[in-house]
């Protein structure tokens, strides 16, 4: 499904967010904090478009996703694109989630955008993130989340059913896949829900930040010292 709709998908992405994913990609590459040096693993990387976030300030960031399709169009803008002064490089490699091709302890920070909805095991895939981050890593995740108040909430959830499908379908000629996303937008657990889980799966100093109005929530974790 992914692989359709991946040439246009950076751009539908903006139309459909009215350019408030690149704020939400600002966000959590500050979350992130990458530094020189660190290695940083971006899952449900899509076309690389926030890896490249991770490594302004010299970072290596490896680009992580199912769909090999997202991987090429992102490879192939990578190769036609410049790289800022003193950036890290982006290697682009397809991967599971649940099975992560990476040895323990791996990376200095793990990070998912808008993916950890889509696997089919999300608890599974927190514990799999736990293991390949160093003790002491970060874990920062961007996902859909829900409006405090429930009547706005429930205004949200009709307006994700019925427009996202549209617009989509006006711009891409995958717009099904757009119906899936929309469903599995209003189907994902609420923030507190979500932090309950991270812990259950092992990790520690849990917190999250609300953006636009709760409509997309950032949980950042660490994985303990010890153990």
């Amino acid at each position: 499904m992914f692989d359709q709709i991946a040439e246009r998908y950076d751009l539908l992405n903006d139309v459909l967010s009215f350019g408030q994913d690149r704020w939400w990609r600002r966000v959590v590459a500050a979350t992130v904090a990458a530094r020189p040096g660190e290695r940083v693993l971006d899952l449900a990387a899509g076309t690389g478009t926030s890896s490249r976030t991770f490594t302004t300030a010299g970072a290596f960031c490896i680009a992580c996703d199912f769909s090999v399709g997202m991987l090429r169009v992102g490879a192939r803008k990578a190769a036609g694109g410049q790289q800022p002064p003193g950036a890290g490089p982006v290697r682009f490699v397809a991967g599971d989630a649940l099975r992560l091709p990476f040895a323990d302890a791996s990376f200095d920070a793990v990070t998912i955008s808008f993916g950890l909805r889509n696997v089919a095991d999300p608890d599974a895939a927190l514990a799999e993130m736990l293991r390949v981050t160093r003790p002491g890593g970060r874990l920062v995740i961007c996902e859909f989340g829900h409006l405090q108040q429930p009547a706005l909430d429930a205004f949200y959830g009709r307006y994700l059913t019925a427009a996202l499908p549209a617009v989509a379908k006006r711009l891409s000629p995958a717009s099904e896949a757009y119906a899936y996303l929309a469903e599995s937008i209003k189907d994902w657990p609420r923030q507190e829900e979500l932090a309950r889980r991270m812990g259950e799966a092992g990790w520690t100093a849990i917190r999250w930040r609300n953006l636009t109005l709760g409509v997309v929530a950032v949980h950042a974790a660490r994985r303990p010292q010890q153990g």
